[in-house]
């Protein structure tokens, strides 16, 4: 028996479409309309999630297991399918499944896990794989590349997620960049994220881009006084890991753009996986989502 769960995203979900996600082999599509109960749902895991203070994480038990090592092989055997992908034909996701290519060619966002397993459990943690495309017409691959290196606009881009963004080394097609970040989840995640990004072209049509995030510390009390980086060696952190490729290629008069984020983030506390899991697996293919809406949207203002 097949099994579905609707949920309403929270209220940064990009304008167009809904996720859906279903089980054993889910397949979460951004332009589907789903239903959600959530007058009951978020004050239920509000309650049970957040302290009375305002909404600080709880104390969570360390991850369990080699989970870093797991998340490294995942990452390896990613670089070396992207490796083959990109010298093969079709070059872009979007173009292995004539249905997925029709609805991009026709202006659709689609987000999908990219495989069934996307969302599996690793101990107490969560392995997550989503990936997605859009096409702006009229648009060259690099005004779509512009955007994306245009680091000091990505909080105007891709707000509400990114709040600043800082380039902290930049040599030919390698930067280094400082991000501070929100995440609405159940309770409000503020994090700053360093990360290394690299471009490569194949042609004059056709280029990549490879991000890794090399330190992710949560924030607590952000804004105020009493701000403080969370240490994930002593402390809970939500996210752990985080990898985002984007595929680009320039062709049909504007430009393919493809963003498939991987991270490592932890599982819902004992007793609570049943109806918490769901929600934090589907979390972020609306992050995938948002990222190519706010590239777009960059792209038709430049």
């Amino acid at each position: 028996m097949q099994r579905t769960w609707r949920l309403k995203l929270p209220h940064h979900t990009p304008r167009r479409g809904i996720l859906e996600e279903h089980a054993p082999a889910p397949r979460l599509d951004y332009n589907t309309r789903v239903h959600v109960r959530r007058s009951f749902l978020y004050p239920l895991l509000g309650a049970l999630l957040a302290v009375a203070d305002g909404g600080e994480i709880p104390a969570l038990p360390p991850l369990q297991g080699d989970l870093q090592g797991q998340y490294d092989a995942y990452i390896a055997a990613t670089e070396a399918r992207i490796r083959t992908e990109v010298r093969a034909a079709p070059y872009l996701w979007s173009e292995q499944v004539p249905e997925r290519w029709v609805r991009v060619r026709r202006g659709e966002v689609v987000v999908q896990p990219r495989h069934a397993h996307s969302g599996a459990a690793l101990g107490n943690g969560l392995l997550h794989d989503w990936i997605g495309a859009i096409f702006v017409p009229g648009a060259t691959l690099a005004q779509a590349i512009s955007v994306l290196q245009d680091c000091g606009r990505h909080k105007d881009y891709y707000r509400p997620e990114v709040i600043d963004c800082q380039v902290t080394g930049h040599t030919g097609n390698s930067w280094k960049l400082r991000y501070r970040v929100v995440k609405r989840y159940f309770i409000t995640v503020v994090a700053n994220t360093d990360q290394s990004v690299e471009y490569e072209w194949f042609s004059s049509t056709r280029a990549i881009s490879q991000s890794v995030a090399t330190r992710i510390a949560e924030v607590k009390a952000a804004g105020k006084p009493a701000e403080r980086e969370i240490d994930p060696r002593k402390e809970s952190t939500i996210v752990w890991r985080l990898n985002t490729n984007w595929r680009l290629e320039e062709k049909d008069g504007g430009v393919y753009i493809e963003c498939e984020t991987i991270s490592l983030t932890r599982a819902a506390p004992l007793g609570l996986g049943w109806l918490v899991n769901p929600i934090i697996r589907s979390l972020p293919g609306a992050s995938v989502a948002h990222l190519l809406e706010g590239t777009r949207d960059g792209v038709r203002a430049h």
